[in-house]
């Protein structure tokens, strides 16, 4: 198995659970932030040493559940920082982008990591659309069309015109272009049912997140793979890519006690906000199919539900415990779905960092010699 590390870098200690959306900003810290920032990027620099395969970084806006309104910029941060793990830019939201700038930082990051980037052609989750003003009925086929720019971007050796629906260029020739042939590895959402036809056609990593229970995961990784071979090629393991939250102590008890208080944090705070803001632009039209919109909906309730933390377990939705623990859950993610990879949010809430630094060196001592062959 391959996993990876990922930090949506949330802001910790808001007074108060905020009552609209956007959260105003007025108890940000500029000052308290610049040392987030470093200690976050501290984490990120260290999960190398811990063995993550890939350290993921993603995008977010208007919000103080996540810090990273451009993923590319710590990305770049980490092509010198680190040697040897893939950087995964789980972000750039291509509906909301324009789609020859994240070509061409994209292939900067390629070329200045030597050929580790792992891009993300992602599409958002819904209430983004209302902090960029973008109409998202028209989300799934600007990401399409996106996608198919910034291919032609990495991989057309002559300058070349772009008539789009949605995108219009008299004549495009990007400098530089990426080290990885014909282009880097490219990932996508699949938390739903037309993402991951989508990520099938684009012969894609497919990730999910947020999960609710493991029937929802399952039905997303058979549709994938039925696409894919479709589409004329064989998706493996190694391209299905599931993420979880998750929280490593020494032991179970103490995992439950520390995560369940970050949780509550996460959703009770951070999440609050955004929640009416994806009602909207889920009715909106997100969703070309009433059917996925409903499951989205659907799992929304379940995942923002009070439940305990085993609970959760046993869904499928946290990884959460002992090391010992964690191994036996890593075992049921990979035998239950087939996932060759698990994307590891360590970084929840408010959990505090040096319980998340000692879950990292947990994971690196006594999870992943286990879990590593598997």
């Amino acid at each position: 198995m391959k996993f990876g590390f990922f930090n949506l870098m949330p802001w910790p200690g808001y007074p108060e659970p905020p009552r609209v959306y956007p959260t105003p900003n007025k108890d940000y810290d500029p000052i308290k932030g610049q040392k987030l920032y470093h200690d976050y990027i501290d984490l990120l620099v260290h999960a190398e040493a811990c063995g993550f395969d890939w350290i993921g970084c993603n995008e977010h806006h208007f919000s103080p559940y996540g810090l990273m309104p451009n993923c590319n910029l710590i990305g770049s941060i980490l092509t010198r920082e680190t040697k040897v793990s893939k950087l995964a830019m789980i972000g750039n939201l291509l509906p909301l982008s324009n789609p020859i700038r994240v070509a061409e930082e994209y292939a900067m990051l390629d070329v200045m990591s030597g050929g580790r980037l792992i891009a993300g052609f992602m599409r958002g989750v819904p209430h983004e659309y209302i902090a960029y003003n973008s109409p998202p009925g028209e989300s799934r086929a600007r990401q399409k069309e996106a996608a198919q720019l910034i291919i032609k971007c990495w991989t057309e050796p002559e300058p070349f015109g772009w008539e789009g629906e949605f995108f219009q260029f008299k004549s495009v020739s990007i400098w530089p272009k990426p080290i990885q042939k014909p282009y880097p590895t490219i990932l996508m959402s699949a938390s739903n049912e037309e993402s991951a036809v989508f990520a099938g056609e684009s012969k894609a990593i497919m990730a999910m997140g947020l999960i609710s229970d493991m029937a929802v995961a399952r039905n997303n990784v058979d549709i994938f793979r039925e696409t894919a071979k479709k589409t004329g090629w064989e998706a493996t393991d190694d391209h299905v890519m599931m993420g979880a939250s998750t929280c490593i102590c020494e032991t179970d008890e103490e995992a439950h006690e520390v995560f369940a208080q970050a949780l509550d944090y996460f959703h009770g705070t951070l999440m609050k906000p955004t929640l009416d803001a994806l009602k909207l632009v889920l009715q909106a039209g997100y969703f070309s199919a009433q059917k996925a919109g409903a499951s989205y909906d659907n799992r929304l309730d379940k995942v923002t539900a009070k439940k305990t933390v085993q609970e959760m377990i046993d869904a499928g939705s946290i990884i959460c415990g002992s090391p010992e623990s964690v191994v036996k859950q890593i075992k049921r993610f990979r035998d239950e779905l087939g996932a060759g990879r698990l994307n590891m949010s360590m970084q929840i809430g408010d959990l505090p960092i040096p319980v998340v630094r000692k879950g990292m060196d947990l994971f690196r001592d006594r999870v992943l010699p286990q879990v590593r062959d598997l």
